[in-house]
C-alpha cells in the first residue's frame, strides 16, 4: 500500500511525514521538512497520501 519515500498525512490531520520503513501494517516516518528529525510509528491504516488540493488562498 505505502513505499519508502512516500509522503503521507496522519487522517486526523498533522504534519507531513515522509516513509522511511514500511513494516506489514505499520510505517516509521519522519517529518518531511526535517529528515533527521524524531521517527514516528503508526499503524498505516491510520494515514493517508498527502495530496495539495484547492487554492489554498492563491488570487
Amino acid at each position: 500500500m505505502f513505499s519508502t519515500g512516500d509522503i503521507v498525512q496522519p487522517r486526523i490531520g498533522g504534519p507531513k511525514l515522509k516513509i522511511i520503513e514500511v513494516n506489514a501494517d505499520q510505517i516509521v516516518a519522519v517529518p518531511a521538512n526535517d529528515e533527521q528529525g524524531n521517527k514516528v510509528t503508526l499503524k498505516a491504516a491510520d494515514v493517508v497520501l498527502y495530496t495539495e488540493d484547492g487554492d489554498f488562498g492563491v488570487c
